[in-house]
């Protein structure tokens, strides 16, 4: 990915860059980007305002370092999930799992990740690689092709279609554990236990698929 912070802040000890961090999500996920004070920041991680401007030009590229730190963190829980084994719908599932149990472990990340989509950071967002979205939709599309040759499921199916249906259902599922908004919504549509009913929303979104990848159970 590229890099948004300076030298300098690649050579401090990790549990310092792992202080400013914490302290930036924390920060950013409870005042959003346009509110955040990179002075509380630095204060809350117990470092001084000219160190943080010799790690970043900008409050700016606080921000996009950290966007670029969820975007690891969840390439590492993707990673751990086994994506070689087993038919399309099981290797969805496993996706599926992962990301409900990312989203609900790491709620304040997501809901920095959902802050970056509003119009308002337009600019901000265009400055990131996107290399995450391009490896997930690349991954959906062979999943679907090969998926089709074996008849597993129509013929008919257009994969870079289809993988976006699927990207956006597991993307809103993320942020259905993580903002008030988002939380309530999930309940008005999924049922008021919905948040504590892992299971059940797991098997609904994967027989969902089915049925729209098969047109059968």
């Amino acid at each position: 990915m590229v890099k948004h912070h300076k030298e300098a802040f690649d050579r401090i000890s990790e549990e310092k860059r792992s202080r400013i961090l914490h302290s930036a999500i924390d920060e950013f996920s409870s005042m959003g980007f346009s509110n955040a004070n990179i002075n509380e920041i630095a204060r809350n991680a117990g470092v001084s305002i000219g160190s943080m401007y010799n790690y970043f030009n900008s409050k700016e590229d606080l921000f996009l370092t950290l966007i670029n730190h969820a975007y690891q963190k969840l390439e590492e829980a993707i990673s751990n999930v086994n994506l070689q084994d087993g038919d399309i719908f099981e290797k969805l599932e496993r996706l599926v799992r992962a990301a409900q149990d990312h989203a609900k472990k790491n709620r304040k990340m997501i809901q920095i990740y959902l802050d970056m989509t509003s119009e308002g950071l337009t600019l901000l967002s265009k400055r990131l690689s996107r290399k995450m979205e391009t490896i997930t939709a690349e991954f959906y599309h062979r999943l679907i092709i090969n998926a089709k040759k074996n008849g597993l499921i129509r013929s008919d199916v257009d994969e870079k279609v289809a993988s976006f249906c699927i990207d956006n259902l597991i993307l809103l599922l993320q942020f259905s554990y993580t903002t008030d908004y988002f939380r309530e919504r999930m309940k008005i549509f999924a049922g008021k236990n919905a948040l504590k009913e892992d299971e059940r929303i797991v098997q609904g979104i994967i027989k969902f698929m089915r049925y729209g990848l098969c047109g059968k159970p």
